[in-house]
């Protein structure tokens, strides 16, 4: 199986950010929330590597909207 893993990891972080069920078990239960998405079991220390590229990318979309957010505050765009 070969795959993108950059646009792995932005479409499952898409697909979890917009699931409220699914970013719950991604919470609670990363590895096994990614396997669920993939479709496929993989030994865990590979799945590791998409979890933690997938809570980068969620959290650097969350920093991004968080300074959005104060700049509008501020008068900024």
């Amino acid at each position: 199986m070969a795959f993108d893993v950059k646009a792995k990891i932005e479409e499952l972080a898409a697909k979890i950010k917009n699931d409220a069920k699914l970013r719950e078990k991604f919470q609670k239960e990363p590895v096994a929330a990614v396997e669920e998405l993939l479709g496929i079991d993989l030994p865990d220390e590979q799945i590791q590597k998409l979890v933690d590229g997938i809570k980068a990318k969620i959290a650097v979309d969350n920093l991004g909207s968080a300074a959005s957010a104060l700049g509008s505050i501020f008068g900024k765009k």
